[in-house]
């Protein structure tokens, strides 16, 4: 079997890519009966040169490859006829933008596993950029910070090389004994966990946070179970939760009376409780004055996220009282930082991390007959059709939705 590594042409760049130079040399050791090309790139966070320097063969041409790695969408004009692609397709929520992709995918007779579809037989994703998100979505929430008090002034996370680099400039800087919140219990939390805990921030229980006073910077990480409650009354567990989210209801604003900066790593399901409305925000008591939400559900459970924000441009106001978008130096402001592409702001460690998961859990299915299911859950289309898993996007492939 022939694998190929894509250069990635959606724009604008990702620098990205599924496997750096040294694991996709592992990777031709593990398996050597494997055959891997990459595709010449002058975007790639690794050149072209430390590819050919690990013995990799890099070309002008994979059309002869079986089964194709990318990271970000292919142009439809880019993809090749009756191959297995494996990138983010952003189709599986009927996202209307990549409706005709998807379409071209059924046409040109392409197997197309998506990225987001890698899961285990519970439904809990095997590969992803979810730490680097959180990772970089707390440096940018610090940076914010900064900004806005101007109080310090942090590079852009791109410009540094590293998340040893992210955290070793985090530590030049003095923070007031603010209180940070943290939600999450996934890859993205525990992302942005990693950087408090490099800055030394004191981690403190749920009770401390919500009671007690401090004299220095302090975080606390709380579950959907510390901020919702059931209507009833009743306390049972997270997978109450996620099973009968309507039987909840948020009681975020205890949090929301005592924190001043929010970074939201957690993921949102449909039918769950807002954290925050807009009427909370306008609220004499609610104390949040900066948002880090990497979840990015925009017009949703957070509601200071009006819009995703960009690399470029990563903060803006939101002011609650005229529920606007305003100028984050505005006074009364809530400042926001929505960037829904973090992962690209560290697209050497973000790749090296992704690779290290995608050799571990994706890579043996190929040479094992899959034996995990891993490929046949993560198939989206095959022979011109979409998947039994995956046919319920149909009508928004005909364009009924």
């Amino acid at each position: 079997m022939k694998f190929g590594i894509i250069k990635e042409r959606k724009n604008p760049p990702d620098r990205r890519v599924v496997f750096s130079p040294e694991k996709l040399k592992e990777f031709q050791e593990k398996f050597p009966d494997s055959k891997i090309n990459v595709e010449s790139s002058d975007i790639r966070v690794f050149s072209d040169e430390s590819y050919e320097e690990m013995g990799l063969k890099v070309t002008n041409d994979v059309s002869d490859c079986d089964v194709l790695f990318g990271v970000k969408e292919v142009p439809i004009e880019a993809l090749i006829d009756n191959k297995k692609y494996f990138f983010f397709s952003h189709t599986i929520k009927k996202q209307p933008y990549n409706r005709k992709l998807l379409a071209a995918i059924l046409e040109k007779n392409i197997e197309l596993f998506d990225h987001e579809t890698i899961i285990k037989e519970n439904g809990a994703r095997l590969i992803g950029f979810g730490r680097y998100a959180g990772i970089v979505g707390a440096y940018n929430g610090f940076r914010a910070f900064g900004l806005k008090n101007e109080t310090f002034n942090l590079p852009k996370a791109a410009t540094l090389d590293s998340q040893k680099e992210l955290i070793a400039t985090l530590n030049k800087i003095n923070l007031p004994s603010i209180k940070i919140l943290l939600t999450g219990n996934g890859k993205v939390a525990y992302g942005a966990k990693e950087m408090l805990d490099g800055m030394h921030i004191k981690q403190v229980s749920v009770d401390d946070y919500l009671n007690n006073s401090f004299e220095e910077p302090v975080y606390c990480l709380v579950d959907v179970l510390d901020y919702n409650k059931r209507k009833d009354g009743e306390v049972i567990n997270n997978y109450d939760f996620y099973k009968h989210p309507e039987k909840y209801e948020s009681d975020f604003m205890g949090f929301a009376k005592v924190t001043d900066f929010f970074i939201a790593g957690h993921f949102y399901g449909n039918g769950a409780p807002y954290l925050f409305t807009r009427e909370d925000a306008k609220s004499k008591d609610f104390k949040i004055k900066f948002v880090a939400d990497i979840s990015c559900d925009v017009d949703g459970p957070v509601a200071s996220t009006l819009r995703a924000s960009t690399i470029a441009e990563p903060i803006y106001g939101y002011n609650p009282v005229t529920e606007s978008e305003v100028d984050y130096k505005d006074k009364g402001a809530i400042v926001v930082m929505a960037v829904d592409n973090l992962p690209c702001e560290l697209p050497k460690d973000a790749s090296e991390g992704f690779g290290e998961l995608f050799l571990e859990n994706v890579i043996p299915a190929f040479f094992n007959n899959d034996k995990d299911g891993i490929l046949e859950r993560a198939k989206m289309t095959e022979n011109g059709k979409l998947t039994n898993r995956f046919s319920y996007l149909q009508d928004y492939v005909d364009g009924k939705e």
